[in-house]
């Protein structure tokens, strides 16, 4: 499996499980804070739990330009690929 999609199914377990999300809302346009109504303490809760998935010391600051789903999948990448 492609890892951006591992990493997207990740993602949208977590979110639907975790956050009560509706799975349909899911999807890479959507907007973590519009769209999925996630507030900053969910962001927190959602960066630990792509800590845990990636076994990687996240920074938060490399999350701040994060508004999409694909924006989020994107940077687990780029961490995933840095080490």
């Amino acid at each position: 499996m492609d890892t951006k999609q591992a990493i997207f199914e990740h993602v949208k377990t977590a979110l639907v499980d975790k956050f009560e999300v509706p799975a349909e809302a899911v999807c890479l346009e959507a907007t973590l804070y519009e769209d999925l109504d996630l507030d900053s303490i969910d962001a927190v809760d959602l960066i630990i739990t792509l800590q845990d998935y990636t076994k990687k010391k996240i920074q938060p600051e490399s999350f701040k330009q994060v508004r999409t789903i694909q924006d989020l999948i994107e940077a687990t990448q780029q961490l995933m690929d840095n080490s």
